[in-house]
């Protein structure tokens, strides 16, 4: 056993370094600004490059060009710069640039509350890009998730040539707890599929049922072509609505098809439960804590942990709902994610709590809406 202390993001730079993450930029905010330090302390040593840009534009866009490069990346910043980052999300999605982005969140509109948690970004993260086209978010509930979670979001990064968020929150992100190094289980690291050195080579190409083009480094020998404008497979601009739909179709697909192969969860199954609580990040904590205090005093209620937010698993969703005749879910905003809820279970009874005043949502809170449904 090898017992830790640290906070959730010192463990998400620990997370992207096991996963071989070589190149950091970002730009100090509150609650993200650790994981900056953490980087900063162990990249350069590696012989990594961790630097600060002079806004979080720069930063993010630093991040792609490495990318392009080959370099596994990562940057981490809150909800203010999440907004400034939207424009280089949206090329990051149509050029297909791996791009780990941690957000850890804080309690908003704008600059809000900088030292309150919340989740808030939730369906911003979705559709926080021009084209509405999918990415992945992964929701840590703690410190030994931070870790592992970041590992996964840089494999999926270089796997599916994706942008990949890590949506923690100042709750998380800056929460000191011990948990086992020893215990983890680390997924093996995934590269990025090069292209064939002897093969003619179209950048946006894929081949058979390949969803994911092979990748050249930019400052190959041979050339290499990006573009955030529409493009086809050999990456010139086009407005040929043929090759428009085709790359499309395939961005959207390689995704959503593919999510059952990413859907990360955690699930407490009480007997004769007939209501299932479904929550994710610091508020499954409060929710395990409420569901284990009902089964104690004999009212039943199971528990459904979210970590893959997008793409919906939605098969996961409906198959553990389907023995339920209630579903609750608790959320630290307004009603974001219940929203899918309503969409994929419209036979089902929903109830719900949201809270976003700078408080974490409370067992006991949990424990009223299902006790009074």
């Amino acid at each position: 056993m090898k017992l830790t202390l640290m906070e959730g993001n010192e463990a998400i730079g620990w997370g992207a370094m096991a996963a071989g993450c070589n190149f950091f930029a970002g730009y100090p905010i509150t609650p993200a600004t650790t994981i900056y330090n953490t980087m900063l302390k162990l990249l350069p040593p590696k012989g990594g490059i961790c630097l600060q840009g002079e806004d979080e534009i720069a930063s993010v866009g630093f991040c792609l060009g490495a990318a392009m490069s080959g370099m596994r990346t990562m940057t981490a910043t809150s909800g203010p710069g999440i907004s400034l980052y939207s424009e280089q999300i949206s090329f990051a999605i149509g050029s297909e640039i791996p791009l780990v982005i941690v957000d850890v969140q804080r309690l908003g509109p704008s600059t809000g509350s900088a030292t309150k948690g919340a989740d808030g970004d939730i369906q911003f993260l979705q559709w926080g890009n021009s084209g509405g086209l999918p990415v992945i978010v992964l929701a840590p509930v703690d410190v030994k998730d931070c870790y592992v979670l970041t590992m996964h979001a840089f494999n999926l990064a270089e796997q599916y040539r994706c942008p990949v968020f890590v949506a923690a929150n100042k709750e998380i992100g800056m929460t000191r707890e011990t948990f086992d190094m020893d215990s983890l289980e680390l997924p093996p690291i995934i590269e990025r599929h090069k292209a064939d050195p002897n093969a003619p080579f179209l950048p946006f190409g894929v081949k058979g049922n390949q969803q994911v083009p092979d990748f050249l480094a930019i400052g190959d020998d041979r050339l290499v072509r990006q573009t955030s404008s529409t493009h086809g497979t050999d990456g010139y601009i086009t407005t040929d609505p043929e090759q428009i739909a085709m790359m499309q179709e395939r961005l959207d697909a390689k995704l959503n098809k593919a999510v059952s192969e990413f859907t990360y969860f955690e699930e407490y199954t009480v007997p004769d439960a007939d209501t299932l609580v479904i929550a994710y990040g610091v508020t499954a904590r409060a929710a395990k804590a409420a569901v284990r205090k009902l089964e104690k005093e004999g009212n039943p209620a199971s528990l459904l942990i979210l970590k893959t937010l997008w793409p919906v698993p939605e098969t996961l969703i409906r198959e553990k709902a389907a023995p339920y005749k209630r579903v609750v879910m608790a959320e630290m905003n307004l009603g974001q994610y219940i929203r899918e809820l309503q969409r994929l279970l419209p036979d089902k009874k929903l109830g719900f709590l949201g809270q976003m005043n700078g408080e974490l949502i409370k067992p006991g809170q949990i424990m009223e809406v299902i006790q009074n449904g």
